[in-house]
């Protein structure tokens, strides 16, 4: 399908049309017998890329699929999202990255890339199959063992090391074990102790962060450290982003917007990993978006069925949703945030990180035909009945955020149109 994108406001600034011809390309005049679609009064980006979303698949069907998790992540506006490899069997293997890629081309709503696990079946103690991971099909170039951290310096050493020979990236989980282990849930403070909830203290993921950054400068290697959450980890990867240490990192929504006093209610939609942190981290982790020290926004979309998620706070699973939120949060909490940035820490910079030569591209001829339209101003109530993913521990529930998407093209192909999936 070809298509005229007439009038959308590229990146917020300047006006103009975008044209898409039958390969899935932007081309430089409009094709013959081209669907139109009115974009006056809305911004366009390049379509959205998410470098963690939980999507069940295989072993947890009854929480998400790829299909119904590719189906929220096109509503958000994303044209790409990256699968981690915690799933039953775990993604620890060429044959297991292969059908997580086959699942998500099968629904073709975006480009689901799996992430394979840094080791076998999450383990923490042999290395998965990286480099044969990497020359699947899939094509896998990020790892994580996401929900647990790899704990043990020399088998995080030796993972530095063997993906280093093809250009891949470790993405860590930052969570000292015996700073926090797997019982804690609560940022440690006197909230955590009158609450009586485990507590989990910044220097856990403080001290992983400053670890790892050494080992990536031993190495020369990759590193990326996923979901940060205190002001004591945007200190150290300032650091060492001044020394020239290759490490990126990532915060989510939800991370930037909610604190740790949500928890005294003990509802456990907000129980999550990292936990919620006090105000003055929400600040320094937006401090540290908007100059650069952290990279990119990643939603950590962790769906959980009712049965899951609905238990006294300290025995419910770990996560909330975010790819149909994501937009909206993130504009939310840093409102001076320009579309260019916005752009560039939900898109450009995610898509490089993830080595997707083809995804955060500039909306230019020549560039695949990935683009999101969103209107900036319109007002979103969040209805967590309404969303695609088969789950709803959906921490914005009631909400009312603004920057709605009303249409989201993959490949040249309308994939939501009017805010609803064509």
């Amino acid at each position: 399908m070809s298509l005229v994108i007439k009038g959308a406001s590229l990146l917020g600034e300047q006006a103009g049309d975008l044209y898409v011809d039958d390969s899935g390309l932007l081309v430089e005049a409009a094709p013959s017998g081209a669907e139109t679609i009115d974009a006056d009064g809305l911004v366009a980006l390049p379509g959205l890329v998410d470098l963690h979303t939980h999507l069940r698949e295989p072993g947890r069907e009854d929480a998400e699929t790829i299909l119904t998790g590719s189906q929220a992540a096109a509503l958000g506006g994303y044209t790409a999202i990256l699968a981690m490899a915690n799933t039953s069997p775990v993604t620890d293997t060429a044959e297991a990255a292969t059908r997580v890629w086959e699942l998500g081309r099968e629904a073709g709503l975006v480009h689901v890339q799996p992430v394979g696990a840094v080791t076998r079946g999450l383990g923490g103690e042999e290395l998965a199959e990286l480099g044969l991971m990497h020359r699947s099909r899939a094509g896998v170039t990020v790892f994580s063992d996401d929900g647990r951290c790899v704990h043990d310096a020399r088998v995080m050493r030796r993972a530095l090391e063997y993906v280093k020979a093809f250009g891949g990236v470790v993405s860590q989980h930052s969570q000292d074990p015996s700073l926090a282990g797997s019982a804690a849930c609560c940022h440690e403070g006197e909230l955590s102790g009158r609450l009586g909830l485990p507590g989990w203290p910044g220097i856990a993921e403080e001290v992983i962060v400053a670890r790892d950054v050494m080992l990536a400068r031993h190495t020369g290697s990759r590193v990326h450290v996923a979901h940060v959450s205190t002001a004591g980890s945007v200190e150290v990867l300032r650091w060492a982003k001044a020394q020239g240490i290759d490490v990126t990192a990532e915060v989510t929504p939800h991370h930037l917007l909610l604190t740790t006093d949500l928890l005294t209610g003990y509802d456990p939609t907000y129980k999550v990993n990292p936990p919620l942190r006090p105000q003055e981290d929400v600040d320094a982790l937006r401090g540290a978006l908007a100059d650069g020290t952290i990279d990119a926004v990643a939603t950590d979309h962790a769906p959980h069925a009712r049965h899951d998620k609905e238990h006294a706070f300290v025995d419910a699973a770990f996560g909330m949703l975010g790819l149909e939120t994501a937009l909206g949060v993130v504009r939310m909490a840093m409102p001076d945030l320009s579309w260019t940035d916005v752009a560039r820490v939900m898109s450009l910079t995610p898509a490089r990180i993830a080595g997707l030569a083809d995804q955060g591209r500039p909306l230019a001829p020549g560039s695949p035909a990935h683009v999101v339209l969103v209107d900036p101003d319109a007002a979103i109530t969040v209805d967590r009945d309404a969303s695609a993913s088969l789950s709803r521990n959906n921490p914005w529930h009631g909400r009312h955020l603004t920057s709605r998407v009303v249409h989201t093209v993959y490949a040249g192909r309308v994939t939501v149109r009017d805010g609803a999936l064509a």
